[in-house]
C-alpha cells in the first residue's frame, strides 16, 4: 500500500529471513508458532488507518446512541449466559475492514471481545528484527502500549488476583498470546473448568479471583459441553474485563442496525424474503467465532435448509468484492485489518491485526 516500503521489502525478501522470522517466534514463545503466519507485513498509509480507527470509533457510538439497538442487543443475550452486573460499554472492541475496489474501507464484522493484545508486538518485533525493517509507525509507544492494554486487562487490581480465563488453554493455539500476556502483565492464565464457587466468590485453587480477562468463547462451551462449578447468571463477586455480555451484543448480531457508508446491507435471515442472486451475499451465524459457519455465495438452497427457528441467529451481508492489494512476492494478495480499541476513557486504538489470502471473502 505504500509503494516504496513494497518495493523495498519484495526485493529484499528471501526464505532464509522469513526462516529467521519464524525461528524468532519460536525463540521468543518457547515452541513453534501454532497457525500459519503470513512471509510478509503490511505498510499501510497512516491516513487509511485513521480512516479505519475513525470509522470503527463511529460505528461503536451509533450503536450505543440507539434506543432499539440498546434494547435488543440486551434480549438477544442467551438466557443461560445473560451475566449480572454489565459495564455500560464494551472494554474491548475489534473492528474488522476489507478494502474495496475503489480502495475504501468496508466493515466485515464488530467484535466487543478481546484479540491477542499480547502477541501482536511481539510478532512485529519479529518482522523487524528478520527483516531489517525500521520506522514501523505504531498508533502507541511500546511502553504506552503496556500501560493501556495492561489498565484494561489488570484495571487497579493486584496481578495475582486477576486471571485469564479460558477453555482448555494450553491446547489452544493462541496459547502464545497467553503466555506474553502473563509475562508482560503479571496474571496468571486459568481453565475456566478449574475455576470453583464458593459463595459468591470464585477460586483457582485456594487463590481467590477478583477479576477475569475473559478469553473463553461460549460457542466453544457449548461445543465442547464444558462443565462450569459457576453460572454465568450468578452475581458474583468479580469483575470482569471485558463483561461477557458484549460478546453477543456487539457481534453480527449489530451490523443490521449499522447505517454508515462503511457497512454492506445487512438482515437478519428472518427478516429476508425472496432472495435473489444470493451468490451476492454471505450468510453468517451469530455468535460463530473465527469465521465458522460462514458461507460467501450461499445457494438458494442453502439459504432454505436454515431451519424457519434458527433462521434469527444467522444475517445475510451484502457480498463486497474485496481488492488484493498487497503486490507480496507471490502475487496479489487481500487483506482485512482489525482494529484493536480499549475502551478506558475514551474508545482508544492500541494495535493492528492482518489477516491475508486470495480466496473469496
Amino acid at each position: 500500500m505504500i509503494p516504496s516500503h513494497r518495493q523495498w521489502f519484495n526485493r529484499n525478501y528471501s526464505p532464509e529471513k522469513y526462516a529467521r522470522f519464524l525461528a524468532l517466534l519460536e525463540e521468543w514463545c518457547g515452541e513453534p508458532v501454532c497457525f500459519r503466519h503470513s512471509e510478509t507485513p503490511v505498510f499501510l498509509p497512516r491516513e487509511l488507518v485513521e480512516k479505519m480507527v475513525r470509522y470503527g470509533r463511529e460505528m461503536v457510538e451509533q450503536l450505543l446512541a440507539n434506543p432499539q439497538y440498546e434494547a435488543e442487543s440486551r434480549a438477544a443475550i442467551p438466557a443461560e449466559y445473560r451475566a449480572p452486573n454489565e459495564a455500560p460499554r464494551p472494554l474491548f472492541v475489534q473492528a474488522d475492514f476489507g478494502l474495496d475496489a475503489g480502495l475504501q474501507p468496508k466493515l466485515v464484522e464488530i467484535q466487543g471481545f478481546p484479540t491477542l493484545y499480547g502477541y501482536q508486538p511481539v510478532m512485529a518485533d519479529a518482522y523487524r528484527v528478520a527483516y531489517g525493517i525500521r520506522n514501523p509507525g505504531e498508533l502507541l509507544t511500546r511502553q504506552e502500549y503496556v500501560t493501556v492494554v495492561g489498565r484494561a486487562i489488570v484495571g487497579d487490581e493486584d496481578p495475582g488476583d486477576v486471571v485469564l480465563l479460558e477453555i482448555d488453554p494450553w491446547r489452544q493455539k493462541t496459547r502464545h498470546d497467553f503466555l506474553i500476556t502473563e509475562r508482560v502483565w503479571g496474571v496468571r492464565t486459568v481453565d475456566i473448568a478449574r475455576v470453583r464457587k464458593r459463595g459468591n466468590k470464585l477460586y483457582d485453587g485456594d487463590r481467590p479471583i477478583r477479576r477475569i480477562y475473559n478469553r473463553a468463547i461460549v460457542d466453544e462451551l457449548v461445543r465442547k459441553q464444558v462443565k462450569l462449578d459457576f453460572d454465568f447468571r450468578d452475581d458474583l463477586d468479580v469483575v470482569w474485563a471485558g463483561h461477557p455480555n458484549w460478546f453477543f451484543r456487539l457481534s453480527k448480531f449489530s451490523l443490521p442496525y449499522l447505517d454508515h457508508p462503511a457497512v454492506p446491507r445487512t438482515q437478519f435471515l428472518n427478516q429476508v424474503g425472496q432472495v435473489e442472486h444470493p451468490e451476492r451475499y454471505v450468510l453468517k451465524p451469530l455468535y460463530s467465532f473465527a469465521g465458522s459457519g460462514v458461507v460467501v455465495g450461499p445457494t438458494a438452497e442453502q439459504l432454505a435448509a436454515v431451519p424457519e427457528q434458527q433462521r434469527g441467529d444467522y444475517i445475510l451481508q451484502e457480498r463486497v468484492d474485496f481488492r488484493p492489494v498487497i503486490d507480496t512476492p507471490f502475487g496479489p494478495t487481500k487483506i482485512e485489518v482489525r482494529i484493536m480499541y480499549v475502551w478506558l476513557e475514551d474508545l482508544r486504538p492500541v494495535n493492528t491485526i492482518i489477516r491475508m489470502g486470495r480466496g473469496a471473502q
